[in-house]
């Protein structure tokens, strides 16, 4: 075998387990077409956070109008897009470099499988006793006449001038995130979803609270639209729906979703099981149905979160099986996660609609931060609301935020929840005053 283990892939599903592997001594090696590192480092979220940096301080800058700032600053976008370059543009060779320098074999060009313990890069066979997928997912694309009028997430992610009007079908994290950024620099955004929910995965009371003031800012929300067809024409692109819908914008984004990236790789050839919508199914060991076969990342069926840090402990538990560490089955902690509007909605563990179905194993309470903490108030956070879920044994096991620090906030109140720490233990917890975190043990 020329490898150990060799990566179909060179994203957070890759490179996580990949280093520590080539350090304990086996021979790894890491195939890769495009940008090393993925998506996520190249074209969304280290890009899309760049991007909405300006927007957060923006809105914080909003809310101290009168209360210390005269007025407000104005955003540049080809400042802003140059300076995404400066910061996204060395990260792919830097991730190379890293994987190099730890003894990993980096291999540039597209991999299709022979069979399942070999894969082929422009006409040369690499063999390996274990191999794991890591191809991730890409944008789904409407099926309708004039979809080629449409863009995706990567095209925004480099666009050199923010368009008059814009519009965004779908009503997911891309569509609401990047609907946000381009609402806060001067366009006029209209969202276009075919159901009734925005954000279905979180909690809807504070996807309102995000809905509600997004609206407010001028962004128009149009429900249950089913497209048909779009043209472009001397006004823009026209985009026709069912019983004589029409609307007309300069650019459109097409955010209805992400989809495996399964195709010419030859899955089928070897006997791969995969859904083409829902990605690869595999064990508890993250094994597909073909021995030796591993996978992680967004390619997975699962129910956990599809989201960088749930890839790279997937990557880091193949690690530990890998170098004989572990032979356990992957455990999933809790899992903290959110979508960057303005506020942020973040959420770890249970919901209060997953509450519902059994109300009596649950106690689920709720605190309006902006109306009720100081701490809040200094900033005059206009939406700040939590909502905390514990079990019958008194411990938290779920909490969910609207509000410029949930990001932080979840990621503090998850500690307490993997630790299991009730109120005694919570005690022994000496927080700086004033901080976030001192302000969330005040409730908890």
């Amino acid at each position: 075998m020329d490898f150990d283990v060799l990566f179909l892939g060179s994203g957070q599903g890759a490179w996580n387990g990949a280093i520590p592997m080539a350090k304990a001594g086996l021979k790894v090696g890491v195939i890769e077409e495009g940008l090393f590192g993925g998506v996520c480092t190249n074209r969304g979220c280290n890009a899309k956070i760049t991007l909405d940096r300006p927007v957060e301080l923006l809105r914080q800058v909003e809310q101290l109008k009168g209360r210390g700032f005269d007025s407000l600053p104005s955003l540049n976008w080809p400042d802003l897009m140059a300076h995404k370059h400066e910061v996204i543009d060395s990260l792919a060779e830097s991730n190379k470099q890293k994987l190099e320098n730890a003894g990993v074999q980096t291999i540039i060009g597209r991999g299709t499988f022979v069979d399942s313990h070999t894969i082929e890069v422009d006409g040369t066979a690499y063999s390996a006793d274990k191999i794991v997928i890591v191809t991730g997912q890409l944008p789904h694309r409407l099926d309708i006449p004039g979809s080629e009028l449409f863009h995706d997430s990567t095209d925004f992610l480099v666009l050199e001038e923010m368009p008059e009007k814009i519009t965004f079908i779908g009503g997911g994290y891309i569509a609401m995130e990047f609907a946000t950024v381009a609402n806060a620099f001067g366009s006029d955004v209209t969202m276009i979803l075919r159901g009734t929910k925005v954000l279905k995965d979180f909690h809807q009371p504070y996807v309102e609270e995000v809905v509600k003031d997004l609206k407010r800012r001028g962004v128009k929300f149009q429900f249950d639209v089913a497209l048909e067809s779009a043209e472009k024409t001397d006004q823009g692109i026209v985009l026709h729906g069912k019983e004589g819908y029409q609307h007309t914008t300069d650019y459109v984004l097409d955010a209805t979703g992400r989809v495996p990236q399964t195709a010419n790789m030859n899955f089928e050839g070897i006997g791969l099981e995969f859904d083409p919508i829902k990605g690869i199914p595999v064990n508890d060991h993250l094994e597909t149905n073909l021995k030796g076969v591993y996978a992680t990342g967004d390619i997975l069926d699962k129910k956990q979160p599809k989201i960088t840090p749930v890839a790279a402990y997937e990557s880091q538990y193949l690690s530990h099986l890998f170098t004989g560490d572990t032979d356990e089955g992957i455990v999933y902690p809790p899992i903290a996660y959110n979508v960057f509007t303005s506020p942020r909605i973040a959420s770890a563990g249970v919901t209060p609609e997953e509450t519902q179905a059994n109300p009596d194993e649950y106690t689920v309470t709720a605190v309006d931060y902006a109306a009720k903490d100081w701490f809040h108030q200094v900033g005059n956070d206009d939406i700040n609301k939590i909502t905390f879920v514990y079990d019958k044994e008194d411990y938290m096991v779920g909490v969910t935020n609207v509000g410029n620090d949930a990001v932080e906030t979840v990621d503090g109140l998850l500690d307490i929840m993997n630790a299991k720490m009730k109120a005694p233990d919570q005690e022994e917890l000496i927080y700086i005053f004033p901080s976030i975190a001192h302000s969330y043990m005040k409730y908890i």
